[in-house]
């Protein structure tokens, strides 16, 4: 099994694709200009208190108010507070936690007790900003490693409980406290089994300048502002999916991929070779088919290779899946409870991809079909939290219910990726009618004529559709050459012309050698 990464990272947005086997498992699309990722940390300012919610909204420098539960201060709430004061207002003067810690809060206290209006606090993006409401926030701060967690004020050594091996947890555990600054807990992650000390010891320490960093920014600290940013979403993805089975990441910016390489010199030398500078001439979605599978994933329906297809609503947050065995054909000897079976075992693996790819949350429903026998069902069930097995999200599956529905659960931390499949006519509008085709070629000209001689810029590409681009580079005859050469020779420009499979017949658009649109 071999996992690749592709990484398309243009002025706006970078776009990451995980692919196991060349097919799609992953999307994420991260704005270059997102201040409120999951994991940021904020001196924030209380807004307004709600009794009746037994929460606050608090000022973090978002269009709208994030939202705070009492149940999200954790219980050295108090210690935090004490150190956000002190450090803000300029009393203490290290970064390090040598003070006695405060009480630990009520587990069943109010909010009203504990925090007042314009309090100052310090707090962290557990939920990214979703339709319209704002972020959701914990004031349990920690940091996130390669292979541990840190979390101040707390003098606790916990293990991954998906690491059963007893000794070792206790191997771990032992290192861990060993090293540990005083004033801070560890939290051991999964990928640490077997790790030497000298590579937890390096954990610690960058885990340890990241909250002297966060130190740095809270002196004289005035609310809203941002202390400490968690890493780029490219990066975080591989700090917590790095594993034997990545074997390359293609990326198709220099910047993008000389720091990729210096993170992972620093999280795993051995892998630093596997980042790959793309320099071919397609859009690198395009090279490796990552464009056609997200147009065939993400819309209403979505059909498998064997004709079983699944139909997908969403509501705000409600998903409903419904499985339909579809084109399938029924092989001979099987009856119509080994059918359905096969359907559905087909059905949930789709599904179960279907949920990360879309990074689908809040309840999900899935209709599969009927099945009487009760051994059937629970292997349905059972194949169903495997195929789930893999979600780093947290999930709850039940299982099916007697009219053949599996209830899911799924913790929903991002926005849903939602792509639009079904597009509105760039070339009409959407009002039915469209340019004469033959003066398709005309406007390219006109516009490249308009490109070079008023805006003056030499190098141009132009994506458009495939149909076209072959047409462009295709030669007019031995002594006129193709159209492409003519124009770079009429307007004394370099022009290339680059096949994009996303664009619709008519479609076309001009970039400069940076590989941003030229407006005009």
């Amino acid at each position: 099994m071999s996992v690749e990464l592709i990484i398309d990272s243009s002025p706006k947005e970078v776009v990451i694709a995980i692919l196991r086997d060349n097919k799609l498992l992953e999307l994420h699309k991260e704005k270059n200009n997102n201040s409120f990722s999951v994991g940021d940390i904020y001196l924030a300012k209380v807004r307004k208190i709600m009794p009746g919610l037994n929460a606050t909204f608090v000022n973090v420098g978002y269009e709208r108010d994030a939202f705070l539960h009492y149940l999200d201060l954790g219980p050295k709430f108090n210690s935090f507070t004490k150190y956000t004061r002190g450090v803000a207002g300029g009393s203490l003067n290290s970064s390090s936690i040598d003070f006695e810690f405060e009480p630990e809060i009520e587990k069943t206290g109010k909010i009203e007790k504990v925090l007042k209006t314009n309090d100052q606090i310090l707090v962290q993006i557990a939920k990214e900003p979703i339709s319209t409401k704002g972020p959701r926030l914990s004031a349990e701060i920690s940091l996130a490693g390669r292979y541990l967690v840190l979390v101040p004020f707390a003098n606790k050594v916990s293990v991954s409980q998906k690491l059963k091996d007893v000794d070792e947890r206790e191997r771990l555990i032992r290192l861990i406290k060993s090293i540990k600054p005083k004033g801070f807990g560890v939290i051991v992650r999964t990928v640490a089994k077997n790790k030497k000390v000298a590579d937890l010891h390096a954990d610690m320490n960058d885990l340890v300048s990241r909250w002297e960093l966060c130190y740095n920014e809270l002196k004289n600290a005035h609310a809203p502002k941002k202390v400490l940013g968690e890493l780029d979403r490219t990066s975080a993805l591989l700090r917590d999916l790095l594993n034997k089975d990545f074997n390359t990441i293609h990326v198709n910016d220099n910047t993008v991929a000389n720091e990729l390489r210096s993170f992972l010199k620093t999280i795993a030398p051995d892998k630093e070779s596997i980042v790959k500078d793309y320099n071919g001439k397609m859009p690198i979605l395009d090279n490796f088919g990552v464009e056609k599978q997200i147009k065939s994933l993400f819309g209403k329906n979505v059909t498998l290779k064997s004709g079983v297809y699944l139909i997908i609503e969403h509501t705000e947050a409600l998903h409903v899946i419904d499985v339909n065995s579809g084109q399938r054909g029924k092989k001979k000897d099987s009856t119509q409870e080994q059918n359905a079976l096969e359907v559905n075992l087909e059905a949930a693996e789709e599904v179960a991809r279907q949920l990360r790819l879309r990074d689908m949350g809040g309840i999900v429903v899935v209709d599969f079909i009927d099945m009487k026998e009760a051994e059937n069902r629970q292997l349905l069930f059972d194949k169903m939290k495997e195929f789930m097995e893999g979600d780093r999200a947290k999930h709850n599956i039940l299982p099916p219910s007697k009219f053949g529905l599996v209830q899911i659960t799924r913790q929903r931390v991002r926005p849903e990726m939602d792509i639009k499949t079904a597009e509105k006519c760039p070339c009409c509008g959407g009002n039915g009618e469209v340019h004469s085709t033959i003066l398709l070629v005309d406007d390219i000209e006109s516009n490249l004529k308009y490109i070079t001689q008023q805006q003056k810029i030499k190098k141009i590409r132009i994506n458009t559709h495939p149909y076209v681009e072959a047409y462009i580079n295709k030669s007019q005859g031995f002594f006129k050459g193709s159209l492409r050469k003519q124009w770079e020779k009429k307007l004394s420009c370099l022009i290339d012309v680059v096949p994009t499979t996303a664009y619709s017949l008519l479609e076309y658009r001009f970039m400069d050698e940076k590989g941003e649109e030229i407006l005009f």
